[in-house]
């Protein structure tokens, strides 16, 4: 049996894996969409995490055990759901004022 969400996650380890999240969103160029997509299921936070539970046996195979754990307990938290918005927002406002700027 999986052990999911035995442990809250740390301030670091919540740092790190909002990091991680953060690139791989902008590698794929994907930052408006991620924006959209977490402001408006922010409210559902919690209930996505518990979904990610639910459907572990799916995405195990696929994403790994260790990523389940860890970004299920991340994004099952509204703070940490806006942390990621505000990061993808800053970043993106700062590339933009530097196009602007002559």
């Amino acid at each position: 049996m999986l052990n999911l969400w035995d442990e809250e996650l740390t301030a670091e380890e919540e740092e790190q894996l909002l990091g991680k999240l953060e690139n791989e969103i902008r590698k794929r160029k994907l930052e408006v969409p991620a924006i959209m997509f977490f402001g408006m299921h922010k409210s559902l936070a919690t209930i996505a995490g518990n979904l990610a539970l639910a459907s572990s046996p799916f995405l195990v195979p696929i994403i790994g055990y260790q990523n389940v754990n860890d970004y299920s307990r991340l994004l099952s938290k509204k703070d940490n759901v806006e942390k990621l918005i505000v990061r993808l927002e800053v970043k993106r406002d700062s590339k933009q004022d530097a196009k602007e700027a002559p």
